[in-house]
Parts: C-alpha cells; structure tokens; sequence
C-alpha cells in the first residue's frame, strides 16, 4: 500500500506543469484532456468549505493526503455555504467588503491564492466554485445573504476570472441550486460572461446543480458549458446514476459530463429527514444525538443509516462504465471540514482530519489505478452481459473499449455475469479487480466465442468485482 501511494504522488507532483497548461475538451467530445493532449481522469474531492474553514496549515496537509490518494481535482467555493460571507476565514477575513461582489477583499483573495498555488504545486487541480447558490435567489435559501445582480455577478466573474487566468482551475457555477427563474438564469450567464472576459477562456466551465438534477436541463446549448455535471445526491443507496448518463449521451451537440456530487461516505442516508433545518448547528438534532466534541454518538437517530465505502464504489464504477469522464468522491465531514467542537451544518461521525483516512477515499487510488490508462477508451456498451439487467442493487454496468481491445463489466454484489465472448476478438485474458484493495487476479485464458460465465469468489453486498477482460 506505501509503494503505491508513493508512486501516486510522485505523478501527480511531476505533473503540475503539465495541469498548469489548462484543461480541454477531447476532439470525441467524451472527456477532458490537457491542452498537450493527454487524457485527464477527473477524480475529485468534495472540499466546500476549504477556503473558508482551513489555515494555510490545514489546507496544505489536507491537499498533501488528497495528491497522495490519487485525486486531480478539489471542489472549493470561493463564497462559501456556512455564512460564507459574515463569518471570516482563519485570519478573520471575509471574502466581500459590505457584502459587495463588487469590492472582493484582497486578504481573504491571498488565503485563496495560497491554497490554489499549493494544489498547483502538488499536481491537482481547483474545480472553483464562485459562489454557493444561496447567495442568489433561489427555491432552497439557505445562509445566503442574497448579494448577487445581474451586473455585480460579471464584475465579480471577472476579478476571479483575471485573478486565476494563468492557474490549474476549471469553474463551477450553480452551487447546488437549480435555476429558479429568468433573472436567476441571467446572473449565472453574466457571471459566466465575466470569467470568459476575465480568463481569456482559458478554463472550463461547468454548473453545479441541486440534488437529482443536471445542469443540461438549464444550460446545455450555453456556449460557456463546456461539460455537464450532474448530482446524484444523498437520497438512497443504489441510485441509478447511469440514468443520468444515459440521458446526457443522448445530447446534441454532445458534452462530456462528470457526477459532482455522488452520495458522501458517512453522511446520513436522507439526512434531511432527521434534522431541523429551521434551528442553528448542534440544536437540529435533538439532545442525546451528539458528544461533547459535537459528533454523532447516537447512530439510532438517522433510522435510515450511513452511505459507506461500498456505496462510493458502487456509484464511481456504474458511473465511469456508463460513460462519465470523471467522479467525485465526498465524505460529510470533509466538505464541511468539521473540527471537533465547531458549528454544524450535518452531523459527523468523525472529524475532517480522522475522515481523510476513511476506506472510501482509498478506494478512489484504486479507481485511479484501474481507470487511468483507460477510461478516455471507454465506451458504454450493455450487449456485453447476456440476458436482461435489472436497475437497482443488482444492475450490472458493461462496457468496451472504442478499439474493441478490452472490456469491463461491474459487479455490485459479486453476482455470476453472463458474457458475450464474440464482443472482443481474438483470445482473451480474464481478471478479476477487486475495488476494495487494488488487487488484480488473472482467471484464465478464453477463447472469444459464445458464452461464457464468470463467477467471482465471494457475493452480496461490500463485494463487488470488476471484470476486466483483455485481448492478447
């Protein structure tokens, strides 16, 4: 395990130049790539709350864990969700002067222009959120206050765009709200406006949207998308992300897209459902509920339980091998960056430093190691299993490779998969990936004809299996 975080690291740290050229589109129109034309896996992190919550110490040993487990992108908001703009940083700055997007305040930008510079030097890049969405009007208020017009938001877009033209950012609008009405749609165009005036279009842009939502739905055919994103959400287990994907590759003209907000490790599974959000931090849950340091002590209450490692795998795996170019990973009290004894959005199970090491985020190394020398090849592609593959738990995800070189077929629960040979041609080497530690097991040599069926060693839920097929 030491080796190959080690040699991660190294990759990303020796690939920081290269993140600096800015990030693409792919001529295939299927995934991002740098500008020198390498494919860029998308492996995220959700940080909301990194610019807000963090000291530049925090902030570096934070970014330091994430380069070494393999991630390329950290989504940040500039203005964040938990009061983001009355409550100030570390450094007891806030990012506006007089709540105006017109007068950002140069101390808290050089808190944020340290933490960019850092993930620059370590390989990885910013999905930069400029603001969360409750800063403009929508159907989910949230700290707010709503401080955004139609002219303030191109002025603020360009001092960001300006500021973090020559950095290894990609921008991400929306901030987990949907598009209320016309004016709502306006401000996110002119704020989009003011990046492209202020960067020289040299970042991607994407929209991030509220839970069970796509940004297409709003901004498909908006000459500023360059790809989609969508949130599959914290709802339940299994969520059929791959209907998301289906969808989007049915677009025209056709985007990349990404999953920007899969369900979290640890969070509550509808956490919504046991929580006041009418009341402020420790006081939505009733009393008994959390410790002295503000964690769950009492799981009972959240009668729906937790999303664990094996729901970050199931929904990453159903997602690359439906056709999305990239992943984020999320855990509750990482985007929060909860510290023990701080104000609560969602309650924890851990504090944000004990949850970098949680099982889910060292699932993603593994993703990494199976996925980066091949998913810009993937292309969806279900004739793969034989038979009819029901949605939900046991749905298996399938797909091959654009030149017919290899294919890999997921299985959520270890269950017996039937497999049309003649898909690949030639003789074909068959392995099992086991997701949970990166390990790789050859089964055997096969020949590409008719069916045939592949069984792994264990079953049921917390063992899945990928099934990696290879023509020699």
């Amino acid at each position: 395990m030491k080796t190959i975080i080690w040699t991660i690291t190294l990759i990303c740290i020796c690939s920081a130049s290269t993140f600096s050229q800015q990030l693409r589109v792919n001529e295939s129109q299927r995934y991002l790539e740098t500008n020198q034309g390498k494919p860029f896996l998308w492996i995220g992190d959700t940080a909301w709350e990194l610019f807000h919550k963090l000291n530049r110490e925090e902030a570096v040993e934070y970014l330091e864990n994430r380069a070494a487990k393999g991630f390329s992108v950290i989504q940040a908001v500039v203005l964040a969700e938990n009061d983001g703009l009355r409550t100030p940083n570390s450094y007891g700055d806030v990012p506006l002067i007089d709540l105006d997007p017109a007068q950002p305040n140069e101390a808290y930008f050089k808190h944020v222009d340290f933490i960019v510079n850092k993930a620059e030097e370590l390989g990885l890049v910013i999905g930069m959120l400029p603001t969360w969405g409750d800063k403009i009007e929508s159907a989910n208020p949230g700290a707010g206050p709503e401080v955004f017009t139609i002219e303030n938001a191109a002025i603020f877009g360009a001092f960001l765009g300006e500021r973090y033209k020559n950095k290894p950012v990609v921008w991400i609008l929306g901030g987990d709200r949907n598009v209320l009405n016309k004016q709502v749609y306006q401000i996110w165009n002119s704020m989009a406006g003011g990046l492209k005036k202020g960067d020289g279009g040299n970042h991607l842009m994407t929209f991030h949207p509220r839970g069970g939502s796509h940004s297409a739905y709003f901004f498909h055919n908006a000459e500023w998308l360059d790809f989609n994103m969508y949130q599959s959400g914290h709802g339940s287990k299994y969520i059929n992300v791959y209907d998301y994907a289906n969808y989007l590759m049915l677009l025209h003209p056709q985007k990349p897209f990404v999953d920007g907000e899969p369900a979290y490790e640890d969070i509550a599974i509808k956490f919504w459902k046991h929580m006041d959000f009418s009341k402020y931090s420790e006081k939505r849950v009733p009393t008994g509920v959390l410790d002295t340091d503000g964690l769950i002590e009492n799981r009972s209450h959240f009668k729906d339980g937790f999303f664990s490692d094996y729901d970050i795998r199931v929904h990453a795996y159903w997602n690359f091998l439906s056709g999305a170019c990239g992943y984020t990973y999320g855990n509750n009290a990482i985007w929060q960056m909860q510290k023990k004894g701080g104000e609560i959005a969602i309650p924890c199970l851990y504090d944000w430093r004990e949850s970098m090491d949680r099982p889910g985020a060292f699932d993603m190394m593994h993703l990494r190691e199976i996925m980066e020398e091949r998913f810009y090849n993937l292309v969806p592609d279900q004739s793969f299993v034989y038979g009819i593959t029901p949605k939900g738990e046991n749905y298996i995800a399938a797909a091959g490779s654009t030149d017919k070189s290899f294919a890999m077929i997921y299985l959520a629960k270890g269950q017996p998969v039937k497999v049309v040979m003649n898909k690949l041609k030639g003789n074909v080497q068959a392995s099992w990936f086991n997701p949970r530690n990166g390990e790789l097991q050859q089964i055997g040599n096969f020949s590409s004809e008719g069916i045939k069926t592949f069984t792994p060693s264990s079953s049921g839920e917390n063992n899945d299996w990928l099934l990696l097929l290879e023509t020699k």
